[in-house]
């Protein structure tokens, strides 16, 4: 008798209410920098409310498509001929922002590099599969994985997308890893890391200036240490129980982006050290429950499958939270699931029900 698939209820419940607790924070955060700039201060929560709708079910039908079904050539390697596109087409369009990350389809935008991160996690899982016992090949195995994640890479620094660059080079780093990848493979990159980080980040003053911020913010409190004090200001503020939901005084036109990559602060002022701590909990469970969808599933495409989703999630929402901390230097890179932000929270309900997906799959 075939056993009757189950979904992790868990994971399920903790998304669902990281969702809903997002659309409510993005609320608070936003609501009168909304009413300031667009008249209504319900702009920036219809939005989100709207992709979370469109996110929650993709996220659901995804929960009852197998898995496997896309450890098939036929999809993968025209996803990633459409990433490739798609990033190149990002490029081309107009700039916003000083940045060419989206493409405007009427009144949608939608960032490709988001499409591009999902899609090569699911290109690694099908390749290193395919290549099982062989991930130390170099010719084989690690040339044709550099090379696309190199022209991947390429294309979204070129936006320019450091951060994002480097989320994608982490996930990859942690396939490869739970592939059984050399330790003394990893050498090599790092050894490159010198001369890229000479180029990338201390040749071009923007870069250079928020690394210098991070090491002293208060030497330049007004410009580039403001985004990094403003923060500690709203996270100091909070105390343990927090000033109390929409009180926050951050928010008001002090700290940059707040209903985006500064929400954890406005959490933290609003909810204090209890919300924060609630927020980093329920991520924990998801990279519990993913680890362990990914440690029962039977076959090895399914395990590096929910090895990278899980990276890719909990992995920027740490990298996210330890920038409002002032443990690493600001980079604009969003809060999974929470957020404001279309295309991101789509792709993350995506990668969310392939996981859901898999662990109905777990032994």
């Amino acid at each position: 008798m075939a056993r009757k698939l189950q979904s992790d209820k868990i994971l399920f419940g903790v998304v669902v209410v990281l969702v809903l607790f997002g659309a409510l924070m993005v609320y608070s955060a936003s609501a009168v920098m909304a009413a300031e700039r667009y008249g209504s201060s319900y702009y920036f929560v219809e939005r989100q409310l709207i992709w979370a709708a469109v996110g929650l079910v993709a996220m659901v039908a995804l929960m009852g498509f197998d898995y496997r079904r896309l450890q098939n050539s036929l999809i993968v390697f025209p996803a990633v001929a459409l990433e490739l596109i798609l990033l190149i087409g990002a490029l081309l369009s107009g700039s916003s922002h000083n940045a060419h990350r989206w493409l405007h389809l009427g009144p949608v935008s939608f960032e490709p590099s988001e499409f591009a991160k999902l899609v090569l996690v699911i290109f690694l899982a099908y390749f290193l599969e395919s290549r099982r016992g062989q991930v130390n090949d170099i010719p084989h195995t690690l040339a044709p994985l550099g090379l696309l994640t190199g022209l991947t890479v390429a294309l979204v620094l070129k936006e320019p997308d450091l951060g994002t660059s480097l989320a994608i080079l982490f996930v990859v780093a942690a396939m490869l890893f739970v592939s059984g990848l050399k330790t003394a493979y990893f050498g090599i990159p790092l050894a490159c890391a010198a001369p890229m980080f000479y180029l990338l980040v201390y040749r071009v003053p923007y870069r250079w200036n928020r690394i210098v911020a991070f090491m002293d913010p208060d030497k330049d409190p007004l410009g580039k240490g403001f985004q990094a004090l403003q923060a500690k200001i709203a996270v100091a503020t909070g105390g343990i129980t927090g000033v109390g939901l929409m009180e926050g005084k951050q928010k008001l036109f002090y700290l940059p982006e707040p209903h985006n990559d500064f929400i954890f602060a406005v959490i933290s002022e609003e909810l204090g050290f209890v919300g924060a701590l609630l927020v980093v909990a329920l991520f924990g469970v998801i990279l519990w429950r993913g680890l362990r969808a990914a440690s029962r599933c039977p076959n090895d495409f399914g395990r590096l499958l929910a090895v990278g989703l899980t990276t890719m999630l909990v992995g920027q929402a740490l990298v996210n939270m330890s920038v409002v901390l002032s443990l690493l230097p600001t980079k604009g890179i969003p809060l999974p699931l929470i957020s404001y932000g279309g295309s991101a929270l789509l792709m993350d309900l995506v990668a969310v029900g392939i996981l859901l997906n898999i662990s109905q799959h777990a032994t």
